[in-house]
């Protein structure tokens, strides 16, 4: 560099042979080396740059970050699992409006990101809501989840839940709702996260003797959907019997669930390709808007009232109104079971009945034989929710309840924009 000792003595001690001007100086090696030093300075220095980069902690794609990762008094951090479905988003929503953070978990395999963004919006200030994108079977990506933030407590949701395709497809039901079940316990051990609410369903039931089921009804689930819910029970009331298991554990057993929120914020979209399996209120909508040619309705000479199938349909806002009050109640040592639904049974042919009275349109119906794995009737008993955790449910007329989720669905006639981005 000019002015350095170095670069002196090239001035005063001429190389032999040299080139020197009238002044004695060689311009030609020194301007050479010194562009050369300059162009190591700045290579070093750029080296340094990106290492002091790269040393730097980077935000996890599996949480982590801010409010996230510490716990707070007076706050409880809520992971969500399948916050991104049609039950865990309003579930989602439902905490955030009651002070909880939220962190939702979802392979979007069935949910949809339009969901989450709707919740974002809704919901904008930092520190509240943060969406994961994980499969629950990658069980270091679980881990990391666990490891990352301050989780206070879990509702776990995320599972595939459709009985006809449960019964083409056994395996793929085990593995999604057993297998990932025991990834959350595992978690959820190693982490010292102690409380659980469970989704669980009706069809752990099978098809009972007698009406209404109460939780002491003998569960003998018919098809692999209900099978794998009950083993996933089992699994969680082995592990919390163990001594000193120190875990509050709520499970709850829902019946069919309907409607949207009643401000029209969130609703139910089922993706395209799972038409197919999808409840009966997708069906109907979908055939009152022409995207389906005609409802079907899958048999019609069950031993009920008009030949068809009688269900209890919950409204989606009841159901997580439950979520919230067993989280509340949820107590250590303890594994508590109830029932959620309505005490109400309804025929398929009345919901058909409702379905075209709430849209107005004349929704063209077809008959057809018994869709394997089904069951005649099944309604609930919701006494002991009642009792115990002064949850009943309050949406209950079916032709509003539909009413109401018809308009959103109009609204929204290709379901949510997911399109959107969140990473």
């Amino acid at each position: 560099m000019p002015g350095s000792p170095h670069h002196r003595r090239r001035i005063s001690s001429p190389r032999q042979g040299g080139a020197n001007n009238i002044s004695g100086m060689d311009y030609g090696v020194p301007r050479q080396r010194s562009q050369l030093v300059l162009k190591v300075f700045v290579a070093a220095s750029l080296t340094a740059v990106c290492m002091f980069i790269l040393r730097q902690p980077s935000p996890s794609p599996l949480g982590g970050s801010g409010a996230f990762a510490k716990h707070e008094t007076g706050v409880t951090h809520v992971l969500v699992t399948g916050g991104a479905g049609y039950i865990g988003s309003h579930a989602a929503m439902r905490l955030l409006e009651e002070g909880y953070r939220v962190t939702i978990v979802d392979n979007l395999s069935r949910g949809n990101l339009g969901a989450v963004q709707a919740l974002k919006t809704l919901f904008p200030r930092p520190g509240r809501l943060q969406f994961i994108y994980a499969d629950l079977g990658d069980s270091k990506a679980v881990d990391e989840i666990f490891q990352n933030n301050a989780i206070d407590a879990v509702m776990h949701f995320a599972a595939v839940a459709y009985v006809g395709e449960s019964m083409a497809e056994p395996l793929r039901y085990y593995h999604n709702i057993t297998s990932n079940t025991l990834g959350i316990m595992e978690a959820m051990k190693k982490h010292k996260v102690q409380t659980l609410i469970y989704s669980s369903t009706c069809a752990t039931y099978g098809e009972p003797e007698k009406m209404p089921i109460t939780e002491e009804t003998p569960q003998v689930p018919i098809n692999p959907y209900g099978k794998a819910k009950k083993m996933a029970e089992e699994i969680i009331k082995d592990y919390v019997h163990v001594k000193n298991a120190d875990m509050a554990v709520v499970i709850l057993r829902y019946f069919n669930v309907i409607g949207s929120d009643p401000k029209g914020r969130l609703g139910e979209a089922p993706r395209p390709e799972l038409r197919a399996h999808g409840r009966i209120s997708g069906a109907c909508f979908d055939a009152a808007m022409g995207i389906i040619p005609r409802l079907e309705v899958k048999g019609t000479d069950y031993q009920t009232k008009d030949g068809t199938c009688v269900r209890d349909y919950i409204h989606v806002t009841d159901l997580v109104d439950a979520h919230v009050k067993a989280l509340g109640h949820a107590k250590l040592n303890s594994v508590a079971v109830y029932n959620v639904g309505t005490g109400q049974g309804i025929s398929v042919q009345e919901f058909v009945d409702a379905c075209k009275k709430a849209t107005g349109v004349k929704i063209e119906v077809k008959y057809l034989d018994r869709r394997p794995g089904d069951y005649a009737e099944v309604w609930s008993d919701p006494a002991k929710i009642k009792a115990q955790l002064n949850w009943t449910a309050t949406h209950v007329n079916l032709t509003e309840n539909l009413a109401i989720a018809w308009k959103w669905r109009k609204s929204h006639p290709d379901g949510y924009d997911n399109s959107v981005s969140l990473f």
